[in-house]
């Protein structure tokens, strides 16, 4: 049966990266998503959660014709087929949509369970959907509620322990394929949060000669600053990759900023030195082509999953007990929070049959 709360979405759980880095929303197209969802008939309120390794849309609509609507739309959106969108996609509906949040805003439904960053992205989502002025009364509590939940989550569980982020898993890969990172070279594209905690790591890890590129110049320089590294001009690294023998994408390119050509041209000038590129971005900052250039291994974020599997088996314990508690927590809020939903349309059929009903 269906309800007025809804989820569509697609993550690291449910679609492989060459699926995700296809439906990831751009800053640039974000306008244009939430309009597109205003004009959807019977959407009371919405919001969109978009990170590197997931796009999902909640939703509040009485109508049961909501899910083929949204399907519509994203399929048009992205330019995607609707049953390939169907087949990486998972649809959940109040108390489910409940839990499901509070398990991904407490890191328990990320990559690497228990990461840090992931809190922060619900935040952003939340007020870029305010500043769209689609959020109502279900969702703002909703959201707000979330924020708690992952709160109880850190201070009341180990669930942060140990390995937390994507970018020390990423150095934790570096670390298993040179040892010793302190001979090696490495550049780091982009100057975002997931640059910032991988440049952090890759210097707890004793990495001394990290270099850090970004299309805002200022930003890297800055971050560059604060974390004891260099410089380079983002027009100016594709000459210098030669120099490197670690490369971590995490820009928010919406195309690969190294293409097979240029990887090719790259190991003809150090054909036997490997070149290790990690690629944490979605979509992929490689071509993964590169991946047949020899000499030269790539791993993509799909790849880190392995390490963070690992990760996750040694506290498989303390996941199951947050599940369990974050699973009673979303009961009592959906309890409340359907007080405040619009009451459902019944299908004519139903409505048919009350009246049936009552008149006999």
């Amino acid at each position: 049966m269906t309800g007025p709360l809804h989820m569509l979405g697609a993550s690291h759980r449910t679609a492989p990266v060459e699926i995700r880095e296809k439906i990831a929303v751009s800053p640039e197209r974000t306008a244009t998503l939430y309009e597109g969802l205003r004009n959807i008939r019977g959407l009371n309120e919405f919001a969109v959660l978009n990170t590197c390794n997931r796009v999902e849309i909640y939703a509040v609509a009485p109508e049961p014709e909501v899910r083929e609507k949204v399907l519509d739309f994203v399929s048009d959106f992205h330019r995607f087929d609707r049953e390939t969108l169907l087949k990486y996609s998972a649809w959940k509906e109040n108390e489910d949509a409940v839990s499901h949040l509070f398990e991904v805003a407490s890191g328990v439904d990320s990559l690497v369970v228990g990461e840090a960053e992931i809190l922060g992205q619900v935040k952003e989502s939340y007020e870029e959907a305010r500043r769209h002025a689609c959020m109502g009364p279900v969702l703002n509590r909703l959201f707000q509620k979330s924020f708690q939940a992952a709160k109880w989550t850190r201070t009341h569980t180990g669930i942060g322990r140990g390995q937390v982020s994507v970018g020390s898993v990423a150095v934790d890969l570096a670390g298993k394929i040179f040892g010793d990172l302190e001979r090696c070279r490495i550049l780091v594209l982009g100057a975002g949060e997931i640059a910032e905690r991988t440049i952090v790591n890759l210097k707890n890890r004793g990495a001394r000669s990290v270099t850090l590129s970004n299309r805002t110049f200022e930003r890297a320089g800055e971050l560059a600053g604060k974390l004891e590294g260099t410089v380079l001009r983002f027009e100016q690294f594709k000459r210098a990759l030669g120099d490197f023998d670690i490369v971590i994408g995490s820009t928010a390119a919406s195309a690969p900023v190294i293409t097979r050509k240029e990887a090719e041209e790259i190991m003809h000038h150090r054909p036997l030195q490997p070149i290790f590129l990690i690629d944490l971005a979605v979509p992929r900052d490689f071509d993964p082509e590169i991946a047949q250039v020899d000499n030269i291994f790539l791993y993509n974020i799909d790849d880190l999953s392995q390490i963070a599997d690992a990760n996750r088996s040694a506290r498989e314990g303390e996941i199951r007990h947050c599940r369990e508690v974050l699973e009673r927590k979303a009961r009592h809020v959906w309890k409340h929070l359907r007080l405040r939903a619009p009451a459902q349309r019944q299908p004519k059929s139903v409505q048919a049959r009350i009246v049936g009903e009552v008149g006999h």
